[in-house]
């Protein structure tokens, strides 16, 4: 039974792409989010990447001169699942390299006394969309959200910078000489689903009109410490619908796998094998894991001590493999979480894999 403070009728759309794509003689990134602002979706951000690969295995990293000629980029949108399904036939038309994915959000409406529904009493993963610039009690927003989800023991969040978005429906991009203040900034947390419903409240009351949605994940492995590994799904639901899966794998950008830092080892190997499809790594700019506790980076440091994300979309049976991939070198540190994508759509030009209808699986 749906819960009445959660709108079940919401979908995210995220897209991966290089960032020097062009439409005609516009940025890929640009013609979207502009088309995002013309249809008023409500919350969207666009995430600059630090390294990725696609179909075709070709690396972008933070090593190379190929991330500043065209660095990955993801974009994120949130609205009813009514306006994104008109949305997306306009998104496809703009036919281009990358991936693009559905999944089932549920937007937190009514924060008294929230319910979880049974499907996410395992875990839960909690997006919080604030301000560049929006403040708590004379403390950066997304400092106060940190603090607070690591007092009350949630798994780990991570923030990450948005460059462009809308909010409201409103278009609110970065640009010099600007306070930047309504630019979107994304904080992703998990945590067991009585820890997220008691916090849910307490965060509404720090932090004014934050747009906030809930997920089902799993999180399979914390700071070298197993606990399940993903859910083993079919690769199509009953009614033949291709079913995908995601892993997400935060690490500290100084955390290293024999001498390697942690992201880069991982985007290397999921490169070399003969399996993984593609994946970006996201470079946040504060957070925390397990006991560690809310950081980010500090003057006069060697190595920098920012959350990085990576981010892998797959079949269920690849990402099997992925994860033994990504067990492996998180043998110490990390956080490596998985959960159900009900739609996924790989494009290379003309080429597509996969699609946009929605499965269904009951797991």
């Amino acid at each position: 039974m749906n819960a009445p403070n959660l709108d079940f009728d919401s979908l995210k759309l995220t897209t991966y792409f290089g960032e020097r794509q062009r439409v005609e003689n516009q940025f890929l990134a640009d013609r979207l989010l502009g088309l995002y602002a013309q249809r008023e979706i409500a919350t969207s951000v666009m995430l600059r990447g630090i390294g990725g690969f696609g179909i075709r295995h070709h690396l972008r990293s933070d090593q190379t001169l190929s991330l500043s000629e065209d660095p990955p980029v993801a974009v994120v949108a949130v609205d009813a699942k009514a306006k994104i399904d008109v949305l997306l036939p306009h998104v496809l038309d703009l036919k281009r390299r990358g991936l693009l994915t559905l999944e089932r959000s549920r937007r937190v409406v009514d924060t008294a006394g929230i319910r979880l529904p049974e499907e996410l009493n395992e875990a839960a993963k909690l997006t919080i969309y604030v301000g560049r610039q929006q403040r708590s009690s004379g403390t950066p927003a997304f400092r106060a959200v940190c603090d607070l989800l690591y007092r009350r023991g949630l798994d780990g969040a991570s923030v990450f910078l948005g460059v462009d978005g809308t909010v409201g429906g409103r278009r609110q991009r970065a640009r010099f000489f600007d306070r930047n203040t309504d630019v979107p900034m994304m904080i992703i947390a998990v945590g067991d689903g009585p820890k997220i419903s008691r916090v849910v409240p307490e965060l509404s009351a720090l932090v004014d009109d934050a747009v906030m949605t809930l997920e089902r994940v799993r999180v399979c492995k914390r700071d070298g410490q197993l606990f399940e590994r993903p859910h083993a799904l079919p690769g199509v639901d009953e009614h033949g619908l291709s079913l995908w899966q995601k892993l997400m794998v935060v690490t500290s950008e100084s955390a290293l796998y024999d001498g390697e830092p942690i992201h880069r080892a991982l985007l290397r190997k999921l490169r070399e094998s003969d399996h993984a499809r593609g994946a970006t790594v996201l470079r946040g700019m504060w957070g925390f894991h397990g006991d560690h506790r809310p950081h980010g980076d500090k003057l006069f440091q060697l190595a920098r001590r920012v959350p990085t994300m990576t981010v892998i979309v797959d079949t269920p049976e690849n990402i099997a493999r992925s994860f033994d991939v990504a067990d492996e070198v998180t043998r110490e540190q990390g956080l490596v979480t998985s959960e159900m994508v009900p739609a996924a759509l790989t494009r290379d030009g003309d080429t597509d894999h996969g699609g946009t209808r929605l499965a269904r699986h009951d797991y």
